[in-house]
């Protein structure tokens, strides 16, 4: 009879590595947002938030003490239980993408190596997609328990907008899966160590992946399922307090994360360029180069959280119609052609370049 045995020190590192990467999603969700204010500041050659402590760096503070003491309302109408799950949903939902993200190689502390990841499955990125599709729910539940026109409105734009740009994301990726041979995160880090990124090989699914990143995290110029001028505040407008903080949060959090996946897929992940990482890991030692790395990586997902801020002051919101039609009738298509054109290259290419 064989009793299932618990390596405890390994459950005890796990729970540490989900502790640190949630605790610091929030906090850089939570930062976001005064970056995202100093940011359009700049933009509209105005101050920005500047009163709460030092540049204002206290912002954030600010806002989650006044939304915690916020007065909760829970319309009378609404359905009580699901009003509450929507949030819920959508706050889970965004931090657990970050379960399969290598946020570096690996440490050496005591005689054992520990991985920068929490879980290294091998259908990571069918992990990623299940993750992301379960989060509609949390904005569909919301919008429907408010018993309200306007956030059933809002919500029903936000799963029809999702589901349709996950459509032309998958199958950009399906070009990228049939370059790598593989689902697993970590592997396709490694590939591009070993050889090019993933963007030289794969630049128009970079691009229509990153088109439908903006639509999945509803950030302008998607914003159509919380358009003030003509849906109040679409799919949250009956929310307060922190259950309109989980909503708020959940967009950050997800803008995080999704330029975390970005960066793995098409920009080698931790990998730093221009650096031979294996020589530099001999002679420094692995901590140092995975310290260093982890340092590369959160680089590379700031320059992405500046370009979802960039393009939200810069460009406008698009009309619903046109929302559709680039999804449908522009992105699809794209999609499907760069999936066709990778398969005859790979096929040329194993035939020799001969037809």
């Amino acid at each position: 009879m064989h009793i299932l045995t618990i390596d405890w020190t390994e459950l005890a590192e796990k729970t540490i590595l989900i502790v640190v990467v949630v605790l610091v999603s929030l906090l850089v969700a939570m930062y976001s947002t005064y970056f995202e204010r100093k940011i359009a500041a700049f933009i509209q050659d105005r101050r920005g938030p500047n009163r709460a402590g030092p540049f204002g760096i206290l912002q954030p503070v600010a806002d989650g003490v006044k939304l915690f003491f916020k007065e909760e309302i829970i319309p009378t109408f609404s359905s009580k239980f699901l009003f509450i799950l929507g949030p819920a949903i959508a706050m889970m939902t965004a931090i657990m993408i970050g379960a399969v993200i290598p946020w570096g190689n690996k440490l050496h502390f005591f005689g054992r190596d520990i991985s920068l990841q929490i879980t290294d499955v091998n259908i990571g990125i069918l992990y990623v997609f299940g993750i992301v599709s379960l989060g509609v729910y949390g904005i569909m539940i919301g919008g429907w328990a408010s018993n309200n026109k306007y956030s059933l409105l809002g919500a029903m734009r936000a799963a029809s907008q999702i589901i349709s740009y996950e459509l032309a994301m998958g199958i950009a990726l399906i070009a990228l899966l049939m370059i790598t041979g593989t689902l697993s995160l970590r592997t396709m880090v490694n590939q591009q160590i070993d050889h090019l990124w993933n963007i030289f090989k794969q630049p128009l699914g970079f691009l229509i992946f990153l088109i439908c990143a903006f639509a999945e995290t509803n950030r302008t110029p998607f914003d159509l399922s919380e358009a003030e001028n003509e849906l109040i505040g679409g799919y949250h407008s009956e929310y307060s307090s922190m259950k309109l903080g989980f909503y708020l949060f959940a967009e950050y959090v997800n803008m995080f994360l999704s330029s975390a996946v970005m960066v793995t897929l098409f920009f080698g992940g931790y990998d730093i360029p221009f650096f031979n990482d294996a020589a530099h890991t001999a002679s420094w030692g692995v901590n140092v180069m995975a310290i260093l790395q982890g340092v590369v990586f959160f680089a590379k997902i700031v320059c992405f959280i500046f370009l979802f801020m960039w393009v939200r002051w810069t460009i406008p919101r698009f009309r619903y119609d046109q929302l559709m039609n680039l999804g449908w009738k522009i992105l699809l298509p794209l999609a499907l052609a760069n999936m066709l054109l990778t398969g005859a290259i790979i096929l040329l290419h194993q035939n020799h370049w001969h037809f």
